[in-house]
């Protein structure tokens, strides 16, 4: 189906921050299949958990106890909030569970009239029905039929609204990034998650995390929201989970889950063992405190030189916004425009967002001599760019 507007490149192979399309050429990626491939590609340690699993077993489906499922169930569980891990397929089927949980919750608590579920504008969900009108983007929501009932959109800083939202006693949950990724990177102040974690606590209403790209070290700590000192109710993740490989999970407090019981949810891929053995592997990765701090020395670097050329270019860069290593850089010229010239003229990829942002998601073991070997390109895009605008000028 012709549902995607792809970049001309073929892709042929991939090693760590490098790209080769079909021709040869060679790109420097700063995408990493949008935020996915975290330890970049064909990471070693993942490529030998593949085979090793590959020759062993693939899918059995949830109809048997899978070992790998319940390591990476309480490995997750040693490392967030979280009693309870549903695995799924990918992030939007995550962010599915999240809903599912938090109305199921009320539900078996003896309220089901708590159905009402808040989002934000400018947020991505995935693509799934409980998803697009939890984020109610109109291009993802429109020719789909009538909207589901019970969800909500709020300006993203609103509180005035917010607040209304949170006393509103058939609320069932809000679900947010606390760092925003198709929308273009802005991130919810520490502030502002920790009146909303009071607030929630206060009426017996749940928070959806879903720290789908901006979770697991992104940000320069495991998940996106221990900025805040605050934890969710419930939470969706997958991309970075798998390195690459389709995982997802829904992670969720005894509490939250209580209403989860046995036939009320499933998945028949999800969780399966050839999953599990790469998300083991990855995971075991994502919270080395090494990796972490590279995070932090190169998210620092980055948003130093990009603050520096916004000086350079003002007239083609507004804005360098985001957290750690999901960085958003506002532009004057097209972002899509930009884009394509960035490929073309510098071999450099960066993805796409909304606000006119072009993102910057490289995989968080990126070497100091590969950030400024991004910079140096970035800078040769800001410059063809600003030749570009004074030749239609």
């Amino acid at each position: 189906m012709g549902v995607y507007n792809r970049a001309p490149l073929e892709v042929d192979r991939g090693r760590g921050a490098r790209l080769w399309s079909t021709d040869g050429t060679e790109y420097l990626d700063m995408v990493s299949g949008i935020s996915t491939n975290a330890l970049g590609h064909a990471n070693p340690v993942l490529v030998q958990a593949i085979k090793d699993q590959a020759e062993k077993l693939w899918h059995v489906s949830n109809i048997y106890r899978i070992p790998g499922q319940e390591q990476l169930a309480d490995m997750l569980c040693e490392h967030s909030f979280a009693d309870r891990v549903f695995f799924a397929n990918s992030g939007t089927e995550a962010v599915e569970c999240a809903l599912k949980t938090a109305r199921r919750y009320h539900w078996a608590n003896g309220a089901p009239e708590r159905i009402d579920i808040y989002g934000f504008d400018g947020s991505f969900h995935g693509r799934t029905y409980g998803a697009i009108n939890a984020a109610a983007n109109p291009a993802y929501v429109e020719g789909f039929g009538p909207k589901m009932e019970g969800f909500h959109q709020l300006l993203w800083g609103d509180r005035e609204a917010l607040e209304a939202a949170l006393t509103n006693p058939t609320t069932c949950a809000i679900v947010l990034e606390p760092v925003q990724g198709e929308g273009g990177c802005r991130v919810t102040s520490d502030e502002d998650l920790r009146w909303m974690r009071q607030m929630a606590d206060e009426n017996g209403v749940l928070i959806i995390f879903d720290e789908v790209q901006c979770g697991m070290g992104r940000t320069g700590k495991l998940w996106a929201h221990e900025w805040a000192g605050v934890s969710p109710d419930i939470m969706a993740i997958a991309k970075a989970l798998g390195g690459g490989f389709p995982i997802g999970a829904c992670l969720a407090t005894e509490k939250a889950a209580s209403g989860m019981v046995a036939g009320v949810h499933g998945t028949t891929f999800g969780g399966n063992p050839l999953a599990m053995a790469v998300g083991l592997a990855a995971f075991g990765e994502l919270v080395k405190p090494e990796l972490i701090q590279n995070v932090n020395e190169i998210a620092a670097y980055l948003k130093q030189q990009l603050a520096g050329l916004q000086d350079r270019f003002p007239d083609v860069i507004v804005d360098v916004r985001g957290k750690g290593l999901l960085i958003g850089v506002k532009l004057v010229p097209n972002n899509r425009d930009f884009m394509a010239l960035a490929r073309d003229d510098q071999q450099l990829l960066v993805a796409g967002g909304g606000d006119n942002c072009c993102r910057i998601l490289p995989p968080l073991n990126l070497t100091l001599d590969e950030a400024r070997e991004a910079i140096r390109r970035f800078e040769g895009a800001c410059e063809t760019a600003r030749e570009q605008m004074k030749a239609v000028a």
